[in-house]
């Protein structure tokens, strides 16, 4: 038979844990995050320019100048991760070509995509190895001409980082802390807009590269329909300007109002002239 002594240890010791836990859970809200998310953050730097004479390499081993990826009028897609994370960022990769394979547009034609390590260890042969992989499952012709996979020592690949606001932490196991994001930049290097999440809708991405490229890609109906749509940063997509709506609405009124007043007017002009012809005739038939 279990004694009431046992059962109050019990319950002493249970109250004790749950008091520990809450101050602990306390200490973490006084202190604003929880310690393990301490220092991992996006800090959006919009219009901000990425340092492009940053030296990094590409997957070949070859030194290679960020800028050199910005000469082409094309917008660009940027991915911040390490290729050996364990999952969060293939989470955000494979999210990223899910999307672009929806898209009609094509990397390498109208848009670039680089994926930049922030692991110093990380080397050539680890990043070749990645982009085969991705350029095979997307499955385009010329992919492989605009999907980059670059590393680089530490101080290359932070400041890179540092200019989108992406701040990461390295844990004791050698894995690192960070948010999930893509970010698309304009052709000459200013960051365009931030993406979020791990899965990326198709629409709101073709918006946002059209968007960076300044209509530079896309149809006269992409532009058009980007024209009638704004950013909106609290739901983090583009939504309908309803006043550019109203605007478009507006217009078709006018011109339909316009139009029918303009036929009734010419219609009657015409019944007032051809009446002016049949009146005098009349009158002289009758002399």
């Amino acid at each position: 038979m279990i004694s009431t002594r046992s059962i109050f240890n019990s319950a002493a010791l249970a109250l004790s844990c749950a008091l520990l836990w809450c101050g602990n859970v306390h200490a973490q809200l006084n202190n604003g995050v929880p310690e393990e998310l301490k220092g991992v953050d996006i800090i959006e730097h919009l219009d901000a320019t990425l340092p492009l004479d940053t030296i990094l390499t590409n997957e070949a081993g070859q030194p290679v100048r960020l800028g050199e990826y910005f000469k082409r009028d094309r917008p660009v897609v940027l991915q911040i991760g390490y290729m050996k994370c364990p999952m969060l960022c293939g989470l955000v990769l494979n999210g990223a070509v899910d999307a672009f394979t929806e898209l009609d547009w094509s990397i390498g034609n109208e848009y670039e995509v680089i994926c930049l390590s922030i692991d110093p260890s990380e080397t050539a042969d680890l990043a070749r190895a990645k982009k085969e992989g991705y350029v095979a499952e997307y499955g385009r012709p010329g992919a492989s001409q605009g999907f980059h996979f670059l590393t680089g020592n530490a101080g290359a690949s932070k400041s890179v980082a540092d200019a989108v606001g992406f701040e990461f932490r390295r844990q004791a196991n050698g894995d690192y802390a960070h948010a999930a994001a893509i970010f698309v930049i304009t052709p000459d290097g200013r960051i365009g807009r931030y993406i979020y999440g791990t899965k990326f809708d198709p629409p709101q991405l073709r918006m946002a590269l059209l968007e960076a490229s300044q209509g530079k890609i896309g149809s006269t109906l992409d532009r058009f329909i980007l024209w009638c749509h704004i950013y909106d940063p609290n739901a983090g997509s583009y939504v309908v300007a309803a006043m550019r709506v109203m605007q478009i609405a507006g217009t078709i009124t006018v011109a339909v109002v316009g139009g029918g007043l303009l036929y009734f007017w010419r219609r009657e002009r015409q019944q007032s002239h051809a009446r002016a012809l049949v009146s005098p005739s009349g009158a002289h038939a009758s002399v």
